[in-house]
């Protein structure tokens, strides 16, 4: 047995750093018996003064050495713009800087930021640098809860509103703060001892349970979304000047708005005319203006940090969480007609064929000739102008619309992914409450903007790549191989092949969508390539953007809701010396953690915009229990099927244990839940009848009950009892009869 020391003990430790835990020193070391416990001694004398630090309930690592997989805490970017962090164990940070080298395998998530812990694998280089490459991103762990504040005698409580928290606090006389019976709160849960009930604090008054919009106020509390500015934010936005640089005047150029007829800001207007070369004979001349957010908004100032903050702006039913204060997002950033505007713009030459021949940049002032809703602009172009639209049809919307026609066969031959998905609208009455959902009309007018919208973005790419300058792209990885393997087993299933080892194109989506559209599948396949797409993010690395089909993209035509825009306009100020209020080195160098956040705030924002959505949609069918609803699956789990209703859009779940008498096994290749003896199926996409059961408006939650039929088993497929069958005659023991058959109700439960 080899003696035991301090110094055997870090030497193993230092040799072995992945087998850390009492056990597998002991093993290592040759220590069994009373030797054991001058492990134990040595071990701890270690850890107080400084030399292990523990990384989970029994293991340990030096201080000096990371263990191989574990958490990494990153704390600060360097001077050369790398993102560094240490290990975190269960007593702290330890050991050396940690170099953030990217994720593992192929990219599914948004980079870590400051602040951010991750489960990385740390491997120490050659040139003695320690290296981690993300396996997962660790969500920060909160004590916090949202929840409606029930006044009692002796103090309250809080239960949560959250459909995924469960908890329910229990709020001590003098712990409930300003808080009165029926407020929406926001709960610090406290440390206790014991059992019993978990004991809270109340540490902010969100408003009330009854107020028509508190569905918007919990979602905004829930993902940290700001609603109001500071005084000192809005006294700078108010008397903010633009920088004074050299501007290309646009002013005597028909430049026009066509935005949503509820739009409360406009970033972009568009103008096309013919290419007046002769040597571009048929070809176009395109201008789009975009808001010069840049010129208000400087960098380091209290509107750039309370912008960068934000990151977006966020839309809700009943208001908008914007990202600059309405004296610039809705007035001297907002491109309003007949005002004069700072503008950045793109020229933009095509040719006949809509091939792009070149571009410029440019910083101008413009006049915009009109604002027209989308419906205005079509109604006109339609035969039908309205007063304001019809002096404009021939000199601008036609040429408009016929520079787009040029433009889009390019796009068809690009072939970006085409998901037609409707967006669907919440109409609210002036008190904030829900009086119907309605679809929006998609137009030509629509579709116009969306592509001019896109070629500048492309133009902003490609210019900065031009002057080889630092910028954020907007990224769009192509499918995982696992994503991919789900959808060729989902497609086996239905007798649909997808070829393996073909190029993964959107063209290859589009083809096999075109193909759904003539089957009764149409519904399950479209939601299932929806499933299979990456999700877009921003990226100082050039991934492409796979639905556009498009080799590089950068977000610039939305600065006044987008911070990932006003760093594109800085970066091209940079680039083409259009002034000294460009890219600062401070954010050049910061470019990655940058966009990480930018990311993270997009989704919560995303987030908040769907959970106000759904507690909206709860509480417009609360008075409608047991009706019956039209709809499809949109989604299946062990545990019953989500279901999204035609009619509003709203979101419900069915539980498995409420769909018979037969036990349901779950089909995760067809993604369907399948009948044990019977082996009919409920499957993603399928159109079924529910009747609404419960509608709790708090949590936003529908709990519905299937009256449609499962359909029938599938030919030639054996149900999963007889299938069952045969794996347990495999297994019997010999000389063993009958016994309980394994797969019954308590058996899922386990699994």
């Amino acid at each position: 047995m080899t003696e035991i020391t301090r110094q055997n003990v870090l030497d193993y430790l230092a040799e072995n750093p992945g087998e850390t835990n009492k056990r597998d020193i002991a093993r290592g070391l040759g220590v069994s018996g009373e030797a054991r416990r001058e492990l134990r001694l040595i071990l701890r004398d270690l850890e107080n003064e400084g030399y292990l630090s523990r990384v989970g309930k029994r293991a340990f690592a030096r201080v000096d050495t990371p263990p191989p997989t574990g958490v990494v805490q990153f704390e600060r970017i360097d001077e050369h713009g790398d993102l560094i962090g240490r290990a975190s164990g269960r007593d702290g940070l330890f050991g050396p800087d940690i170099l953030y080298a990217g994720q593992k395998g192929k990219r599914r998530d948004s980079d870590p930021g400051v602040g951010d812990r991750a489960l990385c694998d740390v491997e120490k280089g050659s040139d003695d640098i320690w290296r981690a490459r993300m396996i997962k991103k660790l969500l920060a762990p909160t004590n916090t809860l949202l929840g409606v504040y029930e006044a009692h005698a002796r103090g309250g409580r809080v239960e949560s509103t959250s459909r995924k928290d469960k908890r329910t606090l229990v709020i001590f006389p003098g712990d409930q703060s300003e808080a009165k019976d029926g407020d929406l709160v926001r709960c610090e849960e406290m440390r206790s001892r014991g059992y019993g009930p978990k004991r809270g604090r109340v540490i902010e008054v969100i408003g009330q349970s009854d107020d028509p919009k508190a569905a918007s106020l919990l979602a905004m509390a829930a993902y940290d979304i700001p609603d109001e500015f500071d005084d000192a934010v809005i006294a700078e936005a108010e008397s903010a000047q633009p920088t004074d640089v050299p501007r290309e005047d646009l002013t005597g150029i028909p430049l026009i708005t066509i935005d949503p007829a509820d739009a409360r800001d406009h970033d972009d207007a568009v103008y096309a005319e013919p290419d007046s070369d002769p040597k571009n004979p048929g070809g176009w001349r395109v201008i789009v203006a975009i808001a010069d957010v840049s010129a208000y908004v400087h960098f380091g100032s209290l509107l750039d940090r309370e912008a960068y903050r934000r990151a977006n702006s966020t839309y809700f039913p009943d208001r908008v969480a914007s990202m600059l204060p309405k004296a610039l997002s809705a007035g001297e950033c907002s491109l309003k007609e007949g005002e004069l505007r700072c503008c950045m713009a793109m020229e933009m030459i095509y040719s006949k064929h809509g091939a792009k021949l070149r571009h410029r940049v440019l910083r101008g002032m413009m006049r915009s000739a009109a604002g027209l809703s989308y419906e205005e602009a079509q109604a006109a172009i339609d035969g039908d102008p309205s007063d304001r639209a019809g002096p404009l049809l021939e000199p601008v919307l036609k040429p408009l619309w016929a520079a787009w026609k040029a433009l889009d066969k390019k796009r068809q031959e690009r072939a970006p992914l085409d998901l037609d998905i409707p967006e669907r609208k919440i109409n609210l009455s002036p008190e904030g409450e829900v009086i119907g959902v309605s679809v929006r009309d998609r137009f030509d007018a629509h579709r116009l903007i969306e592509e001019f919208m896109i070629q500048a973005n492309v133009c902003a790419a490609e210019s900065l790549e031009e002057k080889r300058h630092e910028l954020i792209y907007r990224v769009h990885d192509e499918p995982s191989d696992e994503k991919i393997i789900g959808l060729t087993t989902f497609l086996d299933t239905l007798d649909m092949e997808w070829t393996k080892g073909e190029k993964i194109t959107p063209g290859r989506f589009n083809r096999l969508l075109a193909m759904a559209r003539e089957t009764d599948r149409h519904h399950e396949i479209s939601e299932i390539v929806l499933r299979t797409q990456s999700q877009a993010i921003y990226s100082q690395n050039n991934l492409g953007h796979f639905g556009l089909n498009l080799q590089r993209y950068a977000h610039f035509t939305s600065p006044i809701r987008r911070y990932s825009d006003l760093i594109v306009h800085r970066a091209l100020i940079s680039a083409y010396g259009l002034g000294p209020d460009g890219l600062p080195d401070e954010q050049r160098v910061s470019l990655e953690s940058i966009a990480t956040h930018l990311v993270e705030r997009e989704r919560a924002s995303m987030a908040a915009e769907r959970d106000a959505s759904d507690r909206y949609l709860t509480a417009f069918l609360a008075d409608r229990i047991g009706a019956e609803f039209t709809g499809r699956i949109t989604g299946v789990a062990k545990f019953g099927l989500f279901v999204r209703l035609d009619e509003t859009a709203a979101d419900g779940f069915i539980p498995a244990r409420s769909l018979g008498d037969e036990y349901w096994y779950y089909d995760e290749s067809a993604s369907a839940l399948v009948a044990e003896h019977s082996g009919r199926r409920y499957e993603l996409g399928q159109p079924v009848t529910v009747k609404l059961e419960e509608a709790d408006a708090m949590s936003g939650s529908l709990l519905l009950v299937m009256l449609s039929e499962p359909r029938p088993k599938k030919k030639g497929e054996k149900p999963p009892a007889q299938m069952r069958h045969k794996r347990v005659m495999m297994h019997k023991k010999p000389g063993k009869g009958g016994g309980k058959r394994p797969g019954g109700r308590k058996g899922k439960r386990r699994r």
